[in-house]
């Protein structure tokens, strides 16, 4: 997505070691028209795969999952990462490693939003180790639900997570902007 290269290029912060700092639109401050974009992307790719519902986790997978809900007419569940007094007792869990956090964070979410007969289409910000996506894919498996495609906003091609996926999942993987780090410690976006 052209759009998404040009905006990490423009206002997007390399500061070193394969970190692009993104936060002025993409996950804490948001843009919402590029949000939009990025929304109408995900939903014309992944079209064919007949998605029923939009899985993420909390909280920077929200917005790209949100918009691509809108465009495709989809609800979106979030894994969370505190389980509410209000949830069911019985729950899908795993957990993913955090670097921003440092440790595992927990992923729940209820069965009363990820039934057994969905088509899910998981959306996420970033793909890099990919260990966030086999957790949430471990939940569409533990719920008896049909993952149908997995889609990142950023993909670090550097990073092992494009084959971390594909040894649990052997469906669409898509990527709207990748960086590509060379060997003097800099970077390269493409779409």
């Amino acid at each position: 997505m052209e759009a998404l290269v040009q905006k990490i290029k423009s206002a997007g912060t390399y500061v070193g070691g394969g970190i692009v700092k993104v936060d002025s639109f993409l996950n804490h401050q948001i843009d919402s028209e590029l949000m939009l974009g990025i929304g109408s992307a995900f939903a014309e790719f992944f079209a064919a795969t007949e998605p029923t519902v939009i899985l993420t986790a909390e909280s920077s997978g929200i917005p790209p999952a949100l918009m691509t809900g809108v465009k495709m007419g989809l609800p979106v569940v979030y894994a969370r990462k505190k389980e509410p007094l209000t949830m069911s007792k019985k729950v899908y869990y795993a957990e993913a490693p955090s670097r921003t956090k440092g440790g595992n964070v927990p992923l729940i979410v209820s069965p009363d939003y990820l039934p057994s007969d969905a088509r899910v289409l998981l959306i996420d910000d970033f793909l890099a180790t990919g260990l966030t996506a086999v957790a949430m894919i471990d939940i569409v498996r533990q719920s008896g639900a049909k993952l149908v495609g997995v889609g990142c906003v950023v993909e670090k091609t550097f990073e092992d997570g494009r084959d971390q996926i594909a040894q649990v999942f052997d469906g669409p993987i898509h990527s709207l902007a990748k960086i590509s780090l060379h060997e003097d410690d800099s970077i390269t976006v493409t779409s």
